[in-house]
């Protein structure tokens, strides 16, 4: 067993109040406290998240997640009236390609997280307003998969999933925001450059920035990129077990397009800076495809769980020769993208490849997301949650943020 699998979740708890938690966002969604800590001097700093472009500098390039926020979060009601949650996770039938099963029309089989599911005996049919008028959906119940069920909807009308889930869903909350989502959440826990639909939960790093704030870092000279990593609702699940390797990790998709991978080769010399978490682990794990396309190792548009760590080949590969190795791919195979998924568990002792710092806010005790902070931070990560936690900072998806350089 490789030694990382040995680390203890316990190692990695701390106490975070209830009242410490953001349960709305800020008014304005750059006037948000920054803190930035600076690795190199140890240094912490308080700010404002409008301050962010004092800084950055122009050697930078920042990396955002544009994965748009679906209304994955239905409530309907069986025949006696009883409330049933049904939360849309992954899309099974007829494809598990998140863009293609949105776009599907007539039927489609979803994993979901179902809620009261003792009293969803039958079909259950609910109405959607749509722009075409009103339109019954079948909605069935089937096998359960772990903590979940796979749920087949039907309707007979020319209207995608996506369309008739957006117009009736509700936005989906991470599950310590203890409240009903109100319509103000629908644009607050969206990006503002949120444009591929697919996640089912905010890439919440990027919440912070306004379009103002945007442009102020274009006007700066600092570059920016996009990748697409669809945020599933394992990102919220708990670490149980006592060490980490008996964690299963959850899997995302990754879009990768080849103008993402021509720029990153073009700017190769630049700080890369995450926004986020989850494009930290879609870069790092963008690498970790390229290493395996050039080393021709199996399977190589899906990253496991622990495969970076036990595969030399990988993580000595040079980020040129991998990236180069993702482009050669896509141009023999005539794509301007391709889809992979990730399972990419980041621990201590990993080493990064992509980026050279990150955006991130701050995370729940005893999760995958804090210890992927302590990989890039070290111990130091006790300090800085230590000194928010006495200066008023908020936590969580809608709480403040941090800059690690």
């Amino acid at each position: 067993m490789i030694q990382q699998k040995n680390i203890r979740i316990e190692d990695f708890n701390y106490d975070l109040p209830n009242e410490r938690i953001a349960f709305f966002p800020k008014e304005d969604r750059d006037s948000s406290q920054l803190l930035v800590y600076n690795r190199a001097q140890k240094q912490i700093t308080d700010s404002e998240f409008h301050r962010l472009p004092d800084f950055l500098s122009k050697d930078m390039m920042l990396v955002f997640n544009d994965s748009r926020v679906i209304h994955a979060r239905l409530l309907v009601h069986n025949a006696t009236g009883a409330a049933i949650e049904i939360f849309c996770l992954e899309p099974v039938l007829p494809t598990t390609e998140l863009t293609q099963a949105l776009a599907q029309t007539g039927k489609v089989t979803w994993k979901c997280f179902v809620g009261n599911a003792k009293r969803w005996k039958s079909p259950l049919t609910f109405e959607v307003q749509t722009s075409q008028g009103t339109i019954p959906i079948l909605a069935t119940k089937g096998e359960q998969v772990e903590n979940a069920f796979l749920v087949d909807f039907q309707w007979n009308a020319d209207i995608t999933f996506a369309e008739w889930v957006e117009a009736y869903g509700k936005t989906p909350l991470p599950p310590y925001i203890k409240r009903q989502s109100e319509k103000s959440d629908e644009t607050r826990y969206q990006t503002v450059y949120a444009h591929y639909d697919g996640s089912v939960a905010a890439p919440t790093a990027g919440l912070h920035f306004s379009q103002r704030l945007l442009q102020e870092l274009k006007t700066q000279g600092i570059n920016t990129e996009y990748v697409t990593l669809h945020v599933g609702a394992g990102t919220f699940k708990p670490v149980t077990t006592d060490c980490i390797g008996e964690h299963y990790m959850h899997n995302e998709q990754i879009v990768i397009r080849r103008e993402l991978i021509d720029n990153l080769l073009h700017n190769i010399n630049k700080r890369i800076i995450a926004v986020g978490t989850t494009v930290t682990r879609s870069l790092e794990s963008i690498f970790i495809i390229g290493a395996k396309l050039h080393h021709q190792i199996e399977n190589p548009l899906h990253v496991e769980q622990w495969e970076y760590y036990e595969n030399d080949k990988i993580s000595r590969t040079e980020v040129k020769t991998a990236l180069e190795a993702i482009r050669n791919y896509l141009i023999e195979n005539h794509l301007e993208y391709v889809t992979a998924s990730t399972q990419l568990m980041i621990v201590p002792s990993y080493q990064f490849k992509m980026m050279k710092g990150i955006i991130t806010n701050f995370h729940q005790p005893k999760s995958t997301l804090l210890l992927l902070i302590s990989a890039y931070l070290g111990d130091d990560w006790r300090r800085i949650y230590a000194h928010a936690l006495a200066s008023g900072y908020r936590f969580l998806s809608y709480g403040d943020a941090n800059l690690y350089l």
